[in-house]
């Protein structure tokens, strides 16, 4: 009899350790194979060598192809890729196109369920490869991680009214003011300005006209839009600055009215802010230093043509490849109110999964894995583009070469274009040339462009 009771013990006890043991088991899997595709514009495949190298660690059974594409090229490959189920799984998209791609998108889900590789044991070591469920950046701690622009360009409501984030930036670069040393010296300038009074009076010491009344030397890349490469970016942050509300809750372009709070009724600063950039091309003006003749901005200052031109760290590398000899810096952008109230400009692209990959959870991993503090570093040095990240920003503030752009990060903003944003830079263009030209009331020309950008809004 008590045989038999230590008989029924042993079997019970036995019955208790086979599922743990089944369990382990289930644990060591071994994956099948996953391709991620993965597009993107501007960067060289060595920028993204590391981080991919680090995440196949963990996850060698994944294999990223990167491929990079001509900007020129880009968005018509990516849509016809969609259309025929031969695009990518993971794409890069400017953060102005967000509205554009939503439902191209595949959001970021709540968690994500992917095979990943670990180390187990103390002595004896074994790898382990098991199934790993992670919760999500959600959309509350991507306001809280990345600066404010990215939290109110990336987290979007979806059909059922349901905020989620459709994309996640490595980092974000600000408008910056580059600036011709040689040129100032010769002009007696020995500070850069700071804010725009000063940058008028500094313009137009720099310029100097020949006895034709040609631009010999211009003063600043500033008044067009066919030659000035991010024409509407500086507008853009012009109007931010003069006090111009660019949009309203319903995302629709108000930049021509005087906001509510506004104390000056009879002022509308979007509209003062248009007629402050087009003095810059206007013959009849002081501020005269630019016209739709002169070569390409940034092609004009490689040359030492110009001492002042607006753009972005993308920017460095080729002033540096194409004028090794030019003595020039960068600066932060003037600001109408810089004791008091900052307003600078966001521009930069986000990494998102396709509705159509059939590896969005593996795809959804990586993105989160590459825009995390510790990985995304390798990608910022080689690239050198500013932080998206809160964290990082006073890391990269003692980095000489960026800092003018990095200062800038807290303070920057963008503002939504609509579905197609490239249709509502065009009616900034035609706006811009229908000023210089006199080619219509000022009253008229507002509010033709107005209604063109608000037809790409829904």
């Amino acid at each position: 009899m008590i045989n038999q009771k230590k008989s029924w013990f042993w079997l019970g006890l036995l019955l208790l350790v086979l599922p743990t043991i089944g369990l382990g088991c289930q644990k060591n899997i071994t994956p099948e194979p996953v391709t991620l595709n993965y597009w993107r514009v501007f960067d060289n495949d060595d920028s993204f060598k590391e981080i991919i190298a680090n995440y196949k660690k963990s996850h060698p059974y994944v294999t990223i192809n990167y491929r990079k594409l001509r900007f020129e090229e880009y968005e018509q490959l990516i849509l016809e890729g969609l259309a025929e189920d031969k695009g990518p799984d993971i794409f890069s998209i400017h953060n102005t196109w967000i509205g554009k791609y939503q439902s191209k998108i595949s959001p970021l889900p709540p968690t994500t369920s992917v095979a990943e590789q670990r180390i187990e044991g103390t002595f004896r070591k074994k790898e382990i490869t098991e199934i790993q469920t992670k919760r999500s950046l959600t959309p509350a701690e991507a306001s809280q991680s990345f600066i404010d622009v990215v939290g109110n360009d990336i987290v979007r409501k979806n059909e059922k009214g349901e905020e989620q984030i459709y994309g996640l930036p490595l980092g974000v670069d600000t408008l910056v003011m580059f600036y011709n040393r040689e040129i100032l010296n010769n002009s007696g300038i020995s500070t850069v300005p700071e804010n725009w009074t000063d940058f008028l009076k500094d313009v137009a010491r720099i310029t100097k006209l020949n006895e034709a009344g040609q631009i010999v030397v211009g003063g600043a890349a500033l008044g067009t839009a066919n030659n000035i490469p991010r024409f509407s970016d500086i507008l853009s942050v012009l109007m931010m600055q003069n006090g111009a509300e660019m949009t309203d809750k319903n995302n629709y372009a108000t930049w021509q009215l005087v906001p509510k709070s506004f104390p000056n009724k009879s002022y509308v600063p979007g509209v003062e802010a248009l007629r402050f950039y087009t003095d810059f091309a206007n013959p009849t003006k002081e501020a005269y230093t630019w016209n739709e003749q002169m070569p390409d901005a940034l092609e004009a200052f490689t040359q030492g043509r110009v001492a002042f031109f607006f753009g972005y760290s993308y920017n460095v590398p080729i002033i540096q490849s194409q004028a090794p000899q030019l003595n020039w810096g960068m600066a932060k952008i003037p600001q109408a109110d810089s004791a008091n109230n900052q307003n600078n400009f966001a521009n930069y692209w986000v990494e998102t999964v396709s509705k159509k990959s059939k590896n969005q959870d593996v795809a959804w991993d990586f993105i989160q894995f590459a825009a995390n503090a510790k990985n995304v570093k390798p990608y910022l040095e080689s690239s050198g583009k500013p932080t998206a990240l809160r964290s990082l920003i006073d890391e990269q503030l003692k980095n000489h070469d960026i800092e003018p752009a990095v200062s800038q990060l807290l303070t920057s903003k963008s503002w939504y274009k609509g579905k197609d944003s490239g249709q509502a830079e065009k009616a900034l263009a035609d706006l811009i040339t229908a000023v210089i030209n006199g080619t219509g009331t000022l009253e008229k020309l507002l509010n033709t462009t107005i209604q063109k950008i608000n037809l790409t809004i829904q």
